[in-house]
C-alpha cells in the first residue's frame, strides 16, 4: 500500500487552540501552550508518524493586526510559511462566535490555492451540542472546505479522526523525517520555551508580549542550565523578578520539573532577568533575541 506524506499548517487567531492540538495530535508536547494570545512566535514543525503515512504540522502564531515589529514578522512568518504546505487547516473554537477576524482570515486563504482547505471547530468541550451545530453551520457556509471537524484537544474526542483525514488529504509519498523524530525544536530553543511558558502564566496580561527568553549556556558537569529572561522596562524586571525574588522562582520551578521531564533527570536552573528596551519595535535587538 503506497504511504502519504506532506504539510498540514493550522491557522486562526490568537488562542484558538492550535498549539493544544498539535500536542494532542503527536500525543505529546512539543509546542507550548498558554491562555495568553501570541503564546507562539516561531513555526514549529511536529511529526505524526501513522501507519499509512506521515503528517508534518506546521504550527504559526496567530494571525492578527500587528502593533509592532514583531507582529509584523510573525504575520509574515506566516504567509512564507503556508505557500509551501498542502493542506490548510482554519481553525476556530466552539464556544467563540466567527467575526469579522475569522472570515478575513478565511479569505486570505483562497491566497494559497495550491492547499486543500479544511475546517477544525476546536474546544468542543466548552460548548453544548446546540452551539457546535450552530458554529458547522455558519462555517459551511463561509467556504468550499474539504472536511470540517469538531475536535476537543483536551478530551481527545475525534483526534484520531482528524489525523485520518488530514493524512488522506496528503499526497502520495515516502516520510520526509525519520520515525523516531517528533520535533525539528532544537533542545536549546525548547527549554527556552519551557521558560517562557512558565512565566506567561504567571504574569499579568500587559506583560506577557514583552518577554523573550535565551539560552546562554550548559555546564555539563553541575546539569546547570543558564537562561536570560528579557523584558522592555525596568519596571517590568521587577514585576518579574518578584518581592524578594518570589515571582522568578515561581517560573524557576514550573520550568525546572518540564525540563526535567524533557531531559529525563533532574536539571538546575540559573535564570537572569535582563532589560533590552522596546524589544519588540527595534530591529537589532529583535535579532538578538533570535527573531
Amino acid at each position: 500500500m503506497s504511504k502519504r506524506s506532506g504539510f498540514v499548517s493550522f491557522v486562526g487567531r490568537p488562542n484558538v487552540g492550535k498549539s493544544t492540538l498539535t500536542n494532542a495530535l503527536v500525543g505529546q508536547k512539543v509546542a507550548i501552550t498558554s491562555s495568553k494570545p501570541q503564546t507562539t512566535r516561531r513555526a514549529i514543525r511536529a511529526i505524526v508518524n501513522l501507519p499509512a503515512g506521515q503528517l508534518v504540522l506546521v504550527d504559526l502564531p496567530g494571525l492578527h493586526r500587528p502593533r509592532t515589529l514583531l507582529g509584523e514578522r510573525l504575520n509574515d512568518l506566516v504567509s512564507s510559511t503556508l505557500t509551501d504546505v498542502d493542506v490548510l487547516a482554519f481553525c476556530t473554537p466552539a464556544n467563540e462566535r466567527l467575526g469579522p477576524g475569522d472570515k478575513k482570515i478565511i479569505s486570505d486563504m483562497e491566497k494559497y490555492p495550491r492547499a486543500k482547505k479544511v475546517a477544525i471547530v476546536t474546544k468542543v468541550d466548552l460548548a453544548p451540542k446546540e452551539r457546535i451545530a450552530e458554529h458547522l453551520l455558519e462555517l459551511g457556509q463561509l467556504a468550499n472546505w474539504a472536511e470540517i471537524i469538531p475536535v476537543s484537544a483536551v478530551t481527545g474526542d475525534q483526534v484520531t479522526l482528524l489525523a485520518d483525514v488530514l493524512l488522506g488529504l496528503l499526497p502520495e509519498g515516502p516520510e520526509l523525517y525519520p520515525l523516531d523524530v517528533v520535533s525539528e525544536e532544537s533542545f536549546e530553543d525548547q527549554v527556552c520555551e519551557l521558560v517562557r511558558e512558565a512565566a506567561l502564566e504567571l504574569m499579568e496580561d500587559e506583560l506577557p508580549h514583552s518577554l523573550a527568553v535565551t539560552f546562554d549556556e550548559y555546564v555539563e558537569d553541575e546539569n546547570k542550565l543558564h537562561l536570560s529572561l528579557w523584558v522592555e522596562r525596568d519596571s517590568q524586571k521587577g514585576i518579574v523578578i518578584g518581592k524578594g525574588g518570589s515571582m522568578l522562582k515561581q517560573i524557576g520551578s514550573i520550568a525546572r520539573k518540564n525540563i526535567s521531564e524533557l531531559m529525563g533527570s533532574p536539571v538546575h536552573l540559573a535564570i537572569q532577568v535582563r532589560v533590552a528596551p522596546d524589544w519588540q519595535r527595534n530591529s537589532k535587538q529583535m535579532g538578538r533575541l533570535g527573531f
